[in-house]
């Protein structure tokens, strides 16, 4: 490949609108792709920006940094999603969503007695979590959906 068609990380950055921590971060997470300058500098393929815009947008439905690895390699070679994978991703996306959208308004339907067993409720928690058995299962809402219960943003797994 020659060097004229890499992009800079400035470049990158004012173009997808992630700053170069994201940047840098998606590339150890695996989900982009930099090749090296004789200096040490990052240089990207034209087709990371692509890439990043997917992230972006799998982002913004809800995916994890796990789910949206999984569906970029689904990709072959490493390449940019075509118009008949994101054609295949956003149906996947589309239930997701769906059920999202029902969880939600599971949630919504409950807000006045219970919020999944955090506890905001001692008077309910007698019937709907007698002994805090829930408690068992880990901290926070354990009764809430899966797909509404994830990991605070701050905290990263380990491994």
């Amino acid at each position: 490949m020659d060097a004229k068609d890499l992009l800079p990380m400035g470049e990158i950055t004012r173009r997808s609108g992630f700053a170069a921590s994201a940047i840098r971060y998606y590339e150890a997470e695996g989900l982009i792709e930099a090749h090296r300058s004789g200096g040490g500098q990052r240089r990207f393929e034209r087709g990371v920006l692509r890439r990043l815009a997917f992230i972006r947008a799998a982002s913004n439905v809800g995916l994890s940094i796990e789910e949206i690895r999984d569906e970029l390699g689904r990709l072959p070679g490493n390449r940019t999603p075509t118009k008949a994978d994101w054609h295949r991703i956003s149906r996947h996306w589309g239930r997701r969503l769906d059920e999202q959208i029902a969880a939600l308004q599971r949630l919504k339907g409950g807000l006045d007695g219970c919020i999944g067993c955090g506890c905001l409720s001692l008077r309910s928690c007698a019937f709907s979590n007698p002994d805090d058995v829930h408690g068992e299962d880990g901290a926070g809402a354990r009764l809430l959906p899966d797909s509404l219960r994830r990991p605070h943003p701050t905290k990263r797994a380990s491994g």
